[in-house]
């Protein structure tokens, strides 16, 4: 393995992100604060605890979940994209690079600016409310494993986008909502029968659950579960992965 290669990547995409750090920095903060005022303590007010927790405690999980989710894919897609946008992924194509590198390069690169905000809203929750992590190595497993599957996941969009219109499609369309129905500020067991069935569809549920039952010990659906769906969603991230460089789709036409 080139890890020089893999370090200039990293450095390179690094460089990117500090170069903004005080946006990213404050950004996350202010956001964090807003969701707090506006849930925490307008509907906190009203809702004295689900399945034993505080409100405002509750919603942590979900909000660190929102926002590693969006900004790992984010960071991921963009990153690659612009290189195919102004032509100087060919460069990196004809360098003594593999394509495991590349990938490790950019999707590590996202994974740790994911990680960042995550502990930045973390750190942020304890302004606001007090709570305890009842399991902090599951917690931080299962930050990590949502770090790195969605940072797959945007590089798969970066390299699929063949316009700034399509790189944001589906981070907006699709997982800012799917988070959302996920149970990030609710619990499935509050929702009718009907649609506690149809929010067992959403993957976002198994992923906002174990990260959740990681705080509080309580969760929407079995741990082993929620272990076996990011398994299995990073799985077949790194599979479309391995088929885009072996078919070169969007990549060398």
């Amino acid at each position: 393995m080139n890890l020089q290669a893999v370090k200039a990547i990293y450095l390179f995409e690094m460089a990117r992100f500090f170069r903004t750090l005080m946006q990213s920095f404050i950004s996350p903060v202010i956001s964090t604060s807003l969701y707090f005022v506006v849930f925490g303590t307008a509907i906190g007010s009203r809702i004295e605890s689900v399945e034993g927790v505080s409100y405002g405690a509750f919603i942590v999980p979900g909000l660190v979940m929102l926002s590693v989710m969006t900004q790992a894919t984010a960071n991921a897609s963009f990153g690659i994209y612009f290189p195919k946008f102004i032509g100087t992924i060919y460069e990196l194509l004809s360098a003594p690079v593999s394509f495991f590198e590349i990938v490790v390069g950019y999707v590590g690169a996202a994974a740790t600016k994911a990680l960042f905000i995550g502990c930045v809203i973390l750190g942020t929750a304890w302004f606001f409310v007090d709570m305890q992590i009842a399991h902090p190595g599951a917690m931080v497993a299962f930050l990590l494993m949502t770090c790195f599957s969605f940072s797959l996941l945007g590089f798969i969009i970066g390299i699929w986008a063949q316009n700034f219109e399509q790189l944001q499609l589906i981070p907006l369309l699709v997982i800012t909502p799917l988070v959302f129905l996920g149970g990030a500020f609710y619990g499935i067991s509050m929702l009718p029968p009907v649609w506690q069935t149809i929010s067992m569809f959403n993957p976002v549920v198994y992923l906002i659950s174990g990260f959740r039952w990681a705080f509080f010990d309580t969760a929407d659906v079995p741990i082993a579960i929620s272990l076996m769906a990011i398994t299995f969603f990073m799985a077949a991230c790194l599979a479309v992965i391995w088929w885009i460089f072996k078919t070169g789709y969007r990549i060398k036409s």
